[in-house]
């Protein structure tokens, strides 16, 4: 079922969290601050909405951490019940895409719900005091291809990177629910 996120509440601060990578390397809320700011991407590898864009994600992902923002994406899904987004599943799904940022594990889901994700993907781009400042999606075409597109994620960190403020005008993601448990 597709969802669309709730608006933004702008200002508020990143939750603190710590969570490993499938391979066992830990990484924290205060590990992954980079010097302008941190981006959290809620993804998973089944699916669609998240498939149609994960190579131009890894792409925009490294632009955003040569402008000095941390990143990371977190897979908060059940994996019990879709096994496709278990965490030996993610390493290969990673590789595969060209993710090179720590690709976490939520496994009891707290993480999402102290962000108020609701959908993958999802983007939550943070400055450098670890204020909200964007929640929209990565671009104008969505799983619909890149030709043409705007990147607006790339767009949005930028403008938090130089001002600290994110863009007045964001549009809401749409991806697959959560898969809550």
């Amino acid at each position: 079922m597709a969802e669309q996120t709730p608006a933004p509440a702008l200002g508020s601060l990143v939750p603190e969290f710590e969570l490993q990578t499938p391979f066992g390397d830990s990484h924290s809320t205060s590990s992954l601050m980079g010097e302008k700011g941190l981006l959290i991407a809620f993804i998973c590898n089944h699916c669609p909405y998240v498939a149609g864009i994960a190579d131009r994600l890894a792409d925009d992902l490294h632009a955003v951490e040569r402008m000095g923002i941390g990143t990371a994406c977190i897979m908060s899904n059940d994996w019990e019940a879709y096994p496709a987004d278990a965490p030996d599943r993610m390493k290969t799904f990673a590789a595969k895409h060209g993710l090179t940022c720590p690709y976490l594990i939520d496994a009891d889901q707290s993480v999402a719900r102290d962000f108020g994700a609701v959908c993958t993907p999802e983007f939550f781009g943070f400055n450098a005091d670890g204020e909200l400042q964007y929640r929209g999606r990565i671009d104008d075409k969505g799983r619909d291809g890149p030709e043409g597109r705007v990147p607006e994620l790339v767009n949005a960190m930028k403008l938090i990177a130089e001002t600290g403020k994110g863009p007045d005008e964001q549009t809401p993601s749409i991806g697959c629910s959560i898969k809550w448990r």
